[in-house]
């Protein structure tokens, strides 16, 4: 990642009026974060343009895009593995991926978030029935953010 690629995600940061966002790329973690507040534990961070950057190895700890199915409701909850745009078709217009009540399958496109003019297909990696959209079509998302809902079949 160079630093012309950090300097569109901080543009990209302040034009949806982002507070936070990392990335994952191979065994590099990029945070960014407004205010440049010192993460602890983290080796490095370098103050641009408002925003803390720090590289640091991935954590077994971070958001997955699934959650285990809760006991209570059965459901599968499907989170953002990405900051960026919201979309749940391809294109303005077309028919959704998804639609509340319809069954899914493992690989079965979600949506789609745009990130730094990247289009990064949401696919499903556990089978069940959409029973909830959390997202509204062309909103921003954040990093573990909850997009749908699946009820596991």
């Amino acid at each position: 990642m160079n630093v012309d690629e950090i300097r569109q995600i901080i543009e990209m940061m302040r034009e949806h009026d982002l507070l936070e966002f990392e990335l994952e790329q191979g065994d590099v973690k990029l945070r960014l974060r407004k205010g440049g507040a010192v993460t602890p534990g983290v080796a490095s961070q370098v103050p641009v343009a408002a925003a803390s950057i720090a590289a640091v190895p991935p954590s077994p700890e971070a958001v997955p895009a699934f959650t285990p199915p809760s006991e209570e409701m059965d459901l599968v909850i499907v989170k953002s593995p990405i900051v960026g745009t919201f979309y749940r078709a391809s294109e303005p217009g077309a028919k959704p991926f998804v639609e509340i009540g319809q069954q899914v399958r493992i690989g079965q496109v979600l949506c789609i978030i745009e990130a730094m003019k990247l289009m990064n297909e949401i696919n499903a990696e556990s089978e069940g029935e959409i029973v909830k959209v959390f997202v509204e079509n062309g909103q921003p998302v954040q990093y573990g953010e909850r997009l749908f809902a699946l009820r596991a079949s």
